[in-house]
């Protein structure tokens, strides 16, 4: 199965989940931002790479806005080149307006891992033969009060169903991508990634997130994050106008 078709049964599966108190709102960005995710999948999404690097679920201004992981609007539109309609999603929180590309908020994550991306690697397409980037859960949640809700707040009751689906589409995309590893951008996406993907005896590691409420992220994430890497085995080019090495071939598939 694609990862266009993954993102399809994932939203079909998610819309059959209620949440309830605290959790007052819901955002599907692959429903409202769909033409932009798929952009960025069909452009970006490749078989046979290093790894794939993997966050927990959108921020507010970020893929929330744009449908692209870690989807800050300057770097999505001016480094990935991608820029789409955006509509509004079926219930608008009045505290988190859904602005798309014209959202002037910039979601410090996405600013640093794509900046981090565009120094080292020069060109999104240069990055995407070695990576994809991608969401474990592609919900937000939001509190009454417009509070951002993450995956792992959320009762247990309400987690289990989800975290099934999200496994499920998380092996389908493996299955596809035939990475070498996955990386959880954090540690909630790295044991939510070794929980599904325990069977397949792929690497899983972890480097820190880039989010500002780290104090750690907030003292040079970047080199850090390189040194997680390095020390996970994965080699990174010197500048953007290194080459990488040669990726791995992709084994035959049959059609999905």
């Amino acid at each position: 199965m694609k990862p266009i078709a993954i993102a399809r049964w994932l939203t079909r599966e998610l819309d059959a989940i209620a949440f309830r108190s605290p959790t007052a709102c819901t955002y599907n960005p692959l429903i409202y931002a769909r033409r932009s995710h798929q952009a960025f999948l069909e452009r970006y999404a490749k078989q046979g790479v290093d790894a794939i690097l993997l966050g927990m679920n959108p921020g507010p201004w970020g893929m929330a806005q744009t449908g692209v992981p870690f989807g800050e609007v300057a770097h999505v539109r001016d480094f990935l080149g991608i820029e789409a309609k955006v509509d509004q999603p079926a219930i608008v929180h009045p505290k988190r307006p859904i602005e798309g590309f014209a959202c002037t908020r910039s979601e410090v994550s996405g600013r640093r891992l794509w900046g981090w991306v565009k120094e080292r690697f020069g060109t999104a397409d240069f990055f995407s033969d070695r990576f994809l980037v991608a969401n474990y859960c592609p919900l937000v949640f939001m509190e009454e009060s417009g509070k951002n809700r993450t995956p792992d707040k959320l009762p247990a009751s309400e987690q289990a169903r989800l975290f099934e689906v999200c496994d499920e589409a998380l092996r389908r995309l493996v299955a596809w991508c035939d990475p070498a590893r996955v990386i959880g951008v954090g540690s909630f996406a790295a044991g939510q990634a070794r929980e599904a993907l325990a069977a397949s005896g792929l690497p899983i590691t972890s480097i820190l997130h880039p989010s500002p409420a780290s104090p750690a992220a907030n003292r040079g994430w970047a080199a850090q994050a390189e040194r997680q890497l390095q020390a996970a085995g994965v080699a990174l080019p010197d500048g953007g106008s290194a080459r990488p090495p040669r990726r791995r071939a992709v084994r035959p598939r049959g059609k999905g």
